[in-house]
């Protein structure tokens, strides 16, 4: 697990996100990697768009553009599908990341931190991951 894990730490230094670097790796039940992601603005789109947390337009942030790291590690993948794999996260999904795992047939979701616990965002992840039966829990380095 912990193979996996460092995996997903290390796509993570690739985000030219200034705040939050999130990497993401797919492994199946073979224990092979079929995917790697990290947050990054879209293809074509790097440095035209904003990295900024807040600001008075929301269309001047980060927040409508950025593709997180769940999203590309499920589009890079290397197989047919990613049913019944496990993704490794350095970030517990947001509700919008939470509803692709599911979606793409992911069976299990392994965290590393968990900072926005208390956010709306994250709870409704929660909540989805449950009524779907994904089970997710923190990692232990």
């Amino acid at each position: 697990m912990e193979r996996f894990m460092d995996e997903a730490r290390r796509a993570a230094q690739n985000s030219k996100d200034p705040n939050t670097q999130v990497g993401a790796c797919i492994v199946n039940q073979e224990k092979k990697i079929v995917g790697i992601g990290y947050n990054c603005m879209p293809n074509g789109c790097d440095g035209q768009l904003p990295w900024t947390r807040s600001a008075d337009d929301r269309l001047d942030t980060k927040y409508p553009y950025v593709c997180h790291a769940e999203l590309n590690a499920i589009m890079n993948k290397n197989s047919a599908d990613v049913k019944g794999c496990t993704m490794y996260v350095t970030l517990f999904p947001c509700n919008e990341c939470a509803k692709l795992i599911i979606q793409a047939g992911i069976s299990k979701v392994i965290y590393l931190d968990d900072k926005y616990h208390d956010t709306q965002e994250t709870k409704a992840s929660r909540r989805l991951l449950d009524t779907a039966g994904i089970p997710y829990e923190q990692f232990n380095c």
